[in-house]
Order: structure tokens, then sequence, then C-alpha cells
């Protein structure tokens, strides 16, 4: 399916853009649901499995994503869970499971809505009208917190720079980390297949780790201390973590 690609939105375009996607592996259900949304006036991004899916969340915001459950390389339940942990992003679940238990389990990973395949597309079209209505009416968070509104319009409009000379990443603007040996070794694996995701297995013989659940830990530990020393300073992190899958920049980023 092809799909035409907007330029990078900014951060007030980001508030209103209703901007859409769905995780569907059925090509024709798809595509259905693209063509009859974005002639209901959403932007409409198709992923047809979760790694499309997490590629894409790394390079746009969205507000709202619809999910099936039986994808075929991660459960659909897997990505609501991540969403709501991780975004403020609304979650439509879409699925031919139909019982209760199914529908408290759907629920309870986060979804805002469970709707039951086969679903009319006037019904789902409606039911998202209703999620934007209220975004309308109550606008995001991030409108309360100037101060990293301005972090984050810097981010859209320059590059991240990662520097071997002194084993420095230094922000969009111009705020500088040193990092550890490790530390400048993961950003610099991800960086030089830029909009991919590189599985943990990869980035573990990369970085000499043993192939065990022990540095597994410490590659996460590792991860989440970087992550944690950035957005300390009021930063968002330029790394995404695809949960069971690996990990991808999220972030334009350059080598000085």
């Amino acid at each position: 399916m092809t799909q035409q690609h907007s330029p990078p939105a900014t951060l007030s375009t980001r508030k209103t853009t209703k901007r859409i996607i769905i995780v569907e592996d059925d090509h024709d259900l798809l595509e259905n649901m693209v063509k009859y949304l974005t002639l209901a006036g959403y932007e409409v991004t198709a992923a047809a499995s979760a790694r499309e899916f997490y590629y894409h969340l790394s390079r746009q915001a969205y507000m709202l994503a619809i999910l099936d459950i039986g994808l075929p390389d991660q459960s659909g339940l897997v990505l609501a869970e991540y969403l709501r942990k991780n975004t403020d992003m609304w979650i439509i679940i879409l699925t031919a499971r139909s019982t209760l238990d199914d529908k408290l389990e759907g629920l309870k990973y986060g979804a805002d809505f469970y709707l039951v395949k086969p679903v009319d597309c006037r019904e789902l079209s409606a039911t998202i009208a209703n999620l934007f209505a209220r975004f309308e009416a109550a606008p995001p968070i991030f409108d309360q917190f100037p101060e990293r509104n301005e972090h984050l319009q810097a981010q859209d409009l320059a590059p991240w720079k990662l520097e071997r000379n002194g084993w420095t990443l230094t922000t969009p603007k111009g705020e500088t980390f040193t990092l550890t040996s490790k530390e400048f070794e993961f950003i610099d694996s991800l960086s030089f297949r830029s909009n991919t995701i590189i599985a943990r297995r990869d980035i573990m013989k990369i970085l000499d780790y043993p192939s065990t659940e022990q540095a597994s830990h410490a590659l996460e530990s590792m991860v989440h201390r970087l992550r944690k020393k950035i957005e300390a300073a009021g930063y968002e992190f330029p790394v995404k973590t695809s949960h069971g899958i690996g990990y991808c920049l999220s972030a334009d980023l350059i080598h000085v």
C-alpha cells in the first residue's frame, strides 16, 4: 500500500493534527479502514506488524492507535500496554475475540474502546470522532509546561551530535553529556542503521556482552541510567525501546 508522508510535525501542529496509526495484518481490512478514515479527514498511517508499528512510532507522534490483537510478531495487547505506559495516546482494540473475558483483558491492558470484528467503518469513525471531541474539549497536558515545550521544539528542528573524541552526546540546544564507553557504543550502534530497530541480541554482540540473562539486564540498566540522565535535564531521550525486540533512534543524529 502506497502512503503519502507529510513533513515532520512541529509541536503546535501536533496539538491539532488528527493523526492515527492502524496496526492490522489483514491487508484488505487495513486498506479499507485507511481509505475510509482518510476520506473522513484523518491523517492515517498503516502498519501490518508490531515491527512496523514501533518504527512509525519512533518517527512521529500519534493521537490514536487502532490495534489488532492477533499480529504475526507480537500481541496487540503488548502494544497497548506499551502505549499506556509510555504515551498519552488513545487506544482502540479491534479484534474478532468477543467474549467478556477478552474485552476485560483488553481494557486491563489500556484500551479505551474494544470493538469486535467485523466492524462497520461508520461505527469505527464515530468512535474516533468521540475521542477527538474529548481532545478538543481538554487540551493536552504538555501545554501546561512551556519550559519543556522549548526543549521539544529544539529537538524537532536540530539533530543530536555524537562525538567520539571525548565520548560526548550533544543535544540540539547545545548541552553536552559525557558518556561511558558502553553508552557511547550503544548510541553509536544505533546511528549507523538509522530508522531501523536494532535487535537486542545484535546490540549485545556489539557491546561484547555475553548471551546471558544477567548481561541482558545489564544492558537494560545501562539504557535506563542514560535515559534518566538525559530526561532529568529536560530532554526527551532520543532512543525508543521496542519491548521484546530491540532499540531504535527516535531523533536525527550526526557524528562530529
